[in-house]
């Protein structure tokens, strides 16, 4: 028997200031669903997340939730007052008894959920609400941005949370890895429809190109008719004014139907240029080293960057990666070593803060207020390499329309926050540019672009990022910040970084037991290390979970006996019965889980 769907979207219409969003949507989310939303920065992804968590009221349409589904909702900028903690607010709607959820998912989100709201950062709040969505586990979940603000250790921990899952989920993200690995089907929203496709991310390009393709066609097959109709009506309808009337009307029709095509939205037009030629040797760095208090950021360091080289920085959050990209641009000082920046460098940097920009200024003002774009005299224009361009002409180069000129930064989408600030540092003339986290909230195509146009440029990039496909497809050279202060460099991208530490590692594996002779099981059981926090509260809480099942079985069971129940509600007996499954599964999962955990607590 086929299961009801946990969501459905019926004709959906939504109009943001004058401006349609969506018109007649429809859209359908099933049990087991694993699903990419993607779309253009400003397509309207968030909203279409947001009216599914049933937190935007459509115009028109409807919104049907399944009975009984539950439906959580991880937002990119979470309300947290009234709560003291990350933990408090993570835990707010969990039953008593269930807070370990969070302390476990915390831990691989790398979260402290002791952290205060109040000290708390955007990156540290975003977690919380990730913490709070995979710690209630609901039956669909919708997740905006969910690797924002992850290192890459992270986002492989929710990689793995997210396939074992038996929720359904609808993923916005930009991380092209990430969508792969996990999504089986795809919507995209594209000028106010939404299109779905039953294949993963992995085939998303392929289907846009063929869409794409495809109206490119019909619109050439369109206009040689219209123009085919339009020269007989020009060269003969006064001779046939009767006998003709319908075929004026099919070329009024013709017309009308073209003026319906909506133009789909081209790329953005960003340029790099390089400036004056650097030096040969860019950076050269000589035995640097940095402390904060008691902590090492950075041990005994040394390297020498090249023109033309673009080299990665990657490692967990809080590693050191900015902190040693300051030191190497001169923007901080080592304790140790010495650090000597090349002859004539022309710096351009992209924050991970968006720190220059304001948000409560326009964006005609974020472009006309800065110095180095300003035209003397000219309020409506900037300086964009050497050359003026008139504000609004420029802004529409990154996509943004005339009215979005005099709106606050404040109103935008974080990708359009983004390309806003490559408008700012592609407007300068540069041979070195430093991003930080640039691809964070970019949509695909913007991605795709920038990644080529950072392939063509002369000059060196120093790029931090935890987009491992942009990495691959980016990146000569990998500086690894692996913890305790220490940094290694490795040749190529993200996966060939990966491939050299596992070689590199591998004798080491080996070696071992030759030093220490062989172990037996019950010696590599009684590890010195102990069980984890999570592994130590799991073999507390399970005892209780394993009762509760046990008695969730019997009821179950109790319930089902019933032997006219069948006939009588079908519906309930489907229920029950899948009910009963999934809780012995359960039951058999956690019994299997205690026995492991003793035994390694037993040694």
């Amino acid at each position: 028997m086929a299961r009801a769907p946990l969501l459905q979207l019926n004709d959906i219409s939504l109009t943001f200031g004058g401006n349609p969003v969506f018109a007649g949507l429809d859209l359908v989310v099933q049990p087991g669903d694993r699903l990419a939303l993607v779309g253009r920065n400003g397509s309207g992804k968030s909203t279409l997340m947001k009216v599914m968590a049933g937190l935007v009221e459509p115009d028109a349409g409807a919104r049907i939730l399944s009975p009984g589904t539950s439906t959580g909702y991880m937002e990119q900028e979470p309300d947290l007052s009234g709560f003291a903690t990350l933990g408090d607010f993570a835990a707010s709607d969990l039953a008593h008894g269930e807070e370990y959820r969070v302390e476990m998912v915390a831990e691989g989100l790398k979260l402290d959920p002791a952290t205060p709201v109040a000290t708390a950062s955007g990156g540290e709040r975003r977690r919380a609400a990730l913490a709070k969505l995979l710690a209630e586990a609901p039956e669909l979940m919708l997740l905006d941005e969910p690797t924002n603000h992850l290192d890459i250790e992270a986002i492989g921990w929710l990689e793995a949370q997210l396939a074992e899952t038996r929720s359904a989920y609808v993923l916005i993200s930009h991380d092209r890895a990430f969508l792969r690995a996990l999504t089986r089907g795809t919507l995209w929203i594209d000028r106010g429809a939404v299109r779905r496709q039953d294949r993963g991310f992995a085939h998303f390009e392929e289907w846009r190109d063929k869409v794409w393709a495809d109206e490119d066609e019909a619109r050439h097959k369109l206009d040689r008719k219209i123009k085919a109709e339009a020269r007989w009506a020009v060269e003969g309808i006064s001779a046939r004014r009767k006998r003709n009337q319908g075929r004026v009307r099919n070329l009024a029709a013709l017309r009308e139907e073209r003026a319906g095509m909506i133009r789909r939205q081209g790329a953005a037009a960003m340029a790099l240029e390089g400036g004056s030629q650097s030096g040969k040797r860019v950076i050269e760095a000589r035995g640097i080293s940095k402390r904060f208090g008691d902590r090492t950021i950075l041990r005994e360091f040394s390297l020498r960057i090249h023109r033309g080289e673009r080299v990665a920085f990657v490692g967990p959050n809080g590693a050191g990666k900015t902190t040693l990209l300051k030191i190497l641009t001169g923007d901080l000082p080592p304790d140790t070593g010495e650090v000597k920046l090349g002859t004539n460098l022309q710096m351009a940097i992209f924050d991970q803060n968006r720190a220059a920009l304001d948000p409560e200024m326009s964006l005609w003002d974020s472009l006309t207020g800065d110095l180095d774009m300003r035209v003397s005299g000219r309020a409506d224009q900037v300086m964009v390499r050497g050359q003026p361009r008139h504000v609004v002409g420029y802004l529409k180069d990154f996509l943004f329309d005339e009215a979005q000129a005099r709106a606050p930064v404040r109103s935008l989408s974080g990708g359009e926050r983004a390309r806003l600030l490559l408008a700012r540092i592609m407007a300068r003339e540069s041979n070195l540019l430093v991003l930080d986290e640039p691809t964070n909230d970019l949509d695909v195509e913007t991605l795709d672009l920038l990644q080529e146009l950072l392939s063509d440029y002369e000059g060196t990039v120093l790029l931090v990022s935890h987009d491992r496909d942009f990495l691959d497809r980016v990146a000569s050279t990998t500086i690894a910040m692996e913890g305790d202060g220490r940094a290694a460099v490795y040749a190529g991208g993200w996966s060939d970084y990966q491939a050299q530490r596992k070689a590199h590692q591998m004798p080491e594996v080996i070696e071992k037991p030759n030093r220490s002779g062989p172990k037996s099981r019950s010696s590599e059981r009684n590890d010195p290390q102990g069980l984890s926090f999570t592994q130590k509260h799991r073999l507390e809480v399970l005892p209780a979970e394993i009762e509760r099942l046990e008695a969730e079985i019997a009821k179950l069971e109790e319930f089902l006996s019933d032997p006219e129940l069948f006939t009588r509600e079908p519906a309930k007996f489907e229920k029950a019965s899948s009910a009963l499954i999934q809780r012995q599964t359960a039951l058999a999962a956690a019994e299997e889980e205690w026995l492991d955990l003793a035994q390694k607590a037993e040694g």
